[in-house]
Order: structure tokens, then C-alpha cells, then sequence
């Protein structure tokens, strides 16, 4: 008899999330590390977060940019799901309060900051990478 894995409704709605969280935090992180897609790469970053007297700049610009990169890159394949989630919602949380002051533009980052912590409270579910490498 196989052992194949039951995926339920929760199990697709949790990869659903992951799938959209990894889209977005794929691209923002990816704009601040090396400048994809018309964004301000590492040191505009730095120069930016610097300009809002954010302390350390340069190393606070690399952390949040990597919680949101490799944050992406852990949401896109479902594992280490709870613990890249933290790093990343605790940037998004800080950047709703320190940078996105506009109009609307905080909605967006507390957004993404509160399924973060959803997945960390949930986890990414068993639709994952790891699952579809065992049924091979």
C-alpha cells in the first residue's frame, strides 16, 4: 500500500499565502539587495534608510533586505516557513511604522507583516518542497 500525503483545504489555502507572500517579498528584497526591477539596490537602500537616521544603516538595510529575499525564497518552497516568517514580519511591522507613512501605504506593509505572523502561528502547510521530493 503507498503512503501518499492528504492534502486538505487548509493545506492549499496555506500555499496559496505562501505563494503570494513569496511573490512580494521575493520582489521587494530583491529591489533593495541588487537593484532588480528599477529599485535602489543595497547602498540606495542604505543611503535612504541613512537619510531617516536609522541606525547602522548599511547593516539594518542588508538585514531587512535579506529577511525579505530569502523570507521570499523559504515562502516560495515551504520549508523553514515559521522561521523565516519572523525576520520578515518583524521588518515589514518596523517598515509600516518607520517608512510607509503615505497615504495607504502602510496598509500594504501591515498587510503582508500579519499573514507573515498567521504563518508563523500555522506554518506553510504540507504542500512544500520537501513533501514533493519524498513521494518521488
Amino acid at each position: 500500500m503507498e503512503n501518499k500525503p492528504s492534502y486538505t483545504q487548509m493545506d492549499f489555502g496555506l500555499l496559496l499565502m505562501r505563494l503570494m507572500l513569496a511573490t512580494a517579498l521575493l520582489y521587494h528584497g530583491s529591489q533593495k539587495l541588487f537593484g532588480a526591477f528599477d529599485g535602489p539596490g543595497l547602498e540606495g537602500f542604505s543611503g535612504w534608510l541613512s537619510s531617516m537616521n536609522v541606525p547602522m544603516p548599511t547593516i539594518s538595510a542588508f538585514l531587512a533586505a535579506a529577511a525579505e529575499f530569502f523570507g521570499g525564497i523559504f515562502m516560495l518552497l515551504g520549508v523553514g516557513v515559521r522561521l523565516a516568517a519572523i525576520p520578515a514580519a518583524f521588518t515589514l511591522f518596523v517598515g509600516a511604522f518607520m517608512a510607509h507613512t503615505g497615504y495607504g501605504e502602510r496598509e500594504h506593509a501591515l498587510l503582508i507583516a500579519v499573514f507573515l505572523t498567521a504563518l508563523v502561528l500555522t506554518g506553510g502547510g504540507s504542500l512544500n518542497i520537501t513533501a514533493f521530493l519524498a513521494r518521488k
